[in-house]
């Protein structure tokens, strides 16, 4: 079957979850957003293009950082709501210059910071 990215069910601002996971290490890297065009251009290039809500434009991850995501492998989940990016990561993920967006984790009510930013 072939696939057709007007077929997943964004949400009323056209925009799908997409999560981040590295090929090596199975690390959830982070989180943002696609639109049908972001999910179109990702395919056709194997560069990670998202939609930023922020600028309200397209943001190929790494294109101002160096710190690019070649698609590896692209997954849609069961309701078709959401997408799974099986991606290889060069650089931070974050743009708090950490590996990971998901540095903070919270126990027992209290937040604890996993790991600072990465240096160089």
């Amino acid at each position: 079957m072939r696939f057709d990215a007007q077929s997943l069910t964004y949400n009323a601002q056209g925009l799908i979850p997409a999560i981040a996971q590295d090929e090596a290490s199975g690390e959830v890297l982070m989180m943002a957003w696609m639109n049908a065009e972001a999910v179109e251009k990702t395919l056709e290039t194997r560069r990670v293009t998202y939609w930023s809500r922020s600028r309200n434009d397209f943001w190929i991850k790494g294109e101002t950082s160096g710190h690019t995501q070649e698609l590896v492998d692209f997954r849609v989940d069961c309701d078709r709501d959401a997408l799974l990016l099986i991606i290889r990561q060069v650089g931070p993920a974050c743009h708090t210059n950490r590996r990971t967006c998901f540095y903070t984790a919270v126990s027992d009510g209290e937040e604890r910071e996993l790991m600072g930013p990465m240096e160089g």
